[in-house]
């Protein structure tokens, strides 16, 4: 019998685990992300970790939620507001392994217990068909300018169904 690969847990963002985030943000970025952004554009992405400091406080200003693996951050996603998943990253090495999943459903629990009608992201383009598969509808295409370089992205947005019966006015 093959061995089960060990399931991922959730816990609150610490201060302590910025630099690990970080090496994971850029991880990501640097090895994700390829076929759909140039090496400068992959750059000028990573560069949002260059000052640890401003990257913890966005991370401790949002509900961020770490996924583990053995104890071990391979992963973290961040609720901007009720309703915007700001951020979304896993490592390499644990991508495909139902790490991203759990963590946005976790934040999709988490923004209907806030009173979230809809959950938005900026998808990149190579995170786009994840939140497809999720139920998230391209809403618009957007360009960033980060350090100089154009990003594009799209704005998705998955609507929660509602508890009311249908036709019901709320």
């Amino acid at each position: 019998m093959g061995q089960a690969l060990p399931k991922p847990a959730l816990r609150p963002f610490l201060a302590a685990d910025t630099p690990i985030l970080a090496a994971i943000f850029v991880a990501a970025i640097e090895e994700l992300t390829g076929e759909d952004y140039s090496e400068a554009q992959q750059q000028a992405w990573a560069s949002a970790v260059d000052d640890e400091e401003q990257f913890a406080k966005r991370l401790a200003s949002e509900l961020t939620l770490i996924a583990t693996l053995q104890n071990s951050p391979v992963g973290f996603a961040s609720l901007k507001g009720a309703d915007h998943i700001d951020m979304l990253y896993v490592h390499p090495s644990a991508a495909g392994q139902g790490v991203a999943s759990m963590l946005c459903e976790a934040l999709e629990k988490l923004a209907g217990g806030r009173g979230a009608k809809s959950l938005s992201v900026d998808a990149s383009d190579n995170a786009e068909g994840f939140f497809l598969k999720r139920g998230y509808v391209g809403k618009q295409r957007n360009t960033v300018t980060i350090n100089g370089e154009w990003l594009a992205n799209t704005t998705m947005q998955k609507t929660f169904a509602s508890d009311a019966p249908p036709g019901a006015s709320t």
